[in-house]
């Protein structure tokens, strides 16, 4: 019992020091961030396409609801 006490322990003890670092270092995280996974990677292109969008409905913040500019949905 005393054997099973102490391994029970033990390995209690290493799995919570395996959780003890989550994440990446602030200073490790320019290296590992890519243009290409970012979720806009061309603004310019972006506020271009928006400012497009918005001409042709004639709206303003309403991208992500139905409906047009013209009240109906």
């Amino acid at each position: 019992m005393h054997l099973f006490r102490s391994a029970l322990i033990v390995m209690s003890s290493a799995s919570l020091t395996a959780c003890s670092s989550l994440g990446v270092d602030p200073w490790d995280r320019d290296l590992l961030a890519k243009p290409a996974m970012e979720l806009l990677s061309e603004p310019l292109e972006t506020a271009t396409d928006e400012h497009i969008y918005f001409s042709k409905e004639a709206t303003s913040g309403g991208q992500s609801f139905g409906g047009g500019g013209c009240g109906c949905n």
